[in-house]
């Protein structure tokens, strides 16, 4: 299956993924990767599908949910592994844009460095980088890369492009525990994030089960704080924690909204009280939520916040 969806997503409203890689080609092996441990890496673009098969799927998925009445807000390259080993994908987002729909691609940035991996990406209209680490032994433990891959080049590359990319930029940290989730790493990604200067930069946890046993998401007290670093010089800090509510609407249910903001960023304590004065609710909620393990309550720098708690 070359497409799939159209599917609901944090980041990108209703998506339409386009898979132009099979399983598990990747640059990376990262230790929390969710769709399995990589089984061939690479770090040398080739072909893989061919663009005919990818194309006509995505045109036959997009005729489909128009018939269907289902929006399509992008058209996204979230493959198996990474999307850019694809020597064709510049190619590819070309005769995908006569369908009038913004195309996007998800990458783990590895390749960023080659400026042929450059120019297809700035046909894109939005483009996440991944930056998990910026300490060279942090990067091999977390990302595990290629043995030929250099973190200084990536993250050369990365500054690059985000000086002439025009469309929507977008980052992704992912923070484990044990791993890249001391307050040191945490602020050096910061600063890097801040010279990158992105639109949206988002911080994860894996929700789902990770390649190699015994990787688990760091705590909520270090996502909040991260989330405090990330946001003294970064404009637009976003979690990406997993919660499938509708975040993006409210729902009417105090409760559901509740969980979905603070699935997005921590509320702090006067933010919850206004919150539950304007749905004219009370702090019975917050202490049902937290009794009920959705909800935790922690301090950072002398002021509470409360988050969605992390699923175990």
């Amino acid at each position: 299956m070359r497409a799939y969806g159209p599917v609901p997503s944090r980041r990108l409203g209703r998506s339409l993924g386009i898979n132009n890689i099979p399983p598990k080609v990747c640059t990376y092996s990262c230790v929390y990767c969710q769709v399995g441990k990589t089984t061939k890496m690479e770090i040398n673009r080739g072909d893989f599908y061919r663009q005919e098969d990818i194309i006509k799927e995505a045109k036959e998925k997009v005729e489909s949910a128009k018939k269907n009445r289902e929006a399509i807000d992008y058209l996204s390259f979230v493959p198996d592994g990474e999307p850019t080993l694809d020597i064709n994908i510049g190619d590819e987002i070309d005769l995908l844009k006569p369908l009038e729909i913004k195309i996007a691609v998800i990458t783990n940035a590895s390749l960023i460095w080659n400026d042929d991996v450059k120019n297809d990406l700035l046909k894109a209209n939005w483009v996440s980088l991944k930056v998990d680490a910026i300490s060279e032994d942090i990067w091999h433990k977390i990302n595990r890369p290629h043995k030929s891959l250099k973190l200084e080049a990536i993250l050369e590359g990365a500054l690059e492009f985000a000086n002439i990319f025009k469309g929507e930029l977008a980052t992704e940290t992912m923070f484990i525990q044990g791993i890249n989730d001391n307050e040191k790493e945490i602020r050096k990604i910061a600063d890097f994030l801040a010279r990158l200067n992105p639109n949206k930069a988002y911080i994860a946890v894996p929700t789902r089960p990770p390649a190699k046993k015994g990787t688990r998401p760091a705590n909520e007290q270090v996502i909040t704080k991260a989330y405090q670093i990330f946001s003294r010089n970064l404009s637009n800090v976003e979690y990406l924690i997993g919660y499938e509510g509708n975040a993006f609407a409210s729902t009417g249910n105090v409760e559901d909204d509740l969980l979905s903001i603070t699935s997005v960023h921590p509320m702090r304590e006067e933010g919850i009280n206004e919150f539950l004065s304007k749905t004219k609710s009370d702090w019975n909620i917050i202490q049902k939520l937290i009794k009920e393990k959705k909800l935790i309550e922690m301090k950072y720098q002398g002021k509470k916040f409360y988050m969605r708690k992390l699923h175990d």
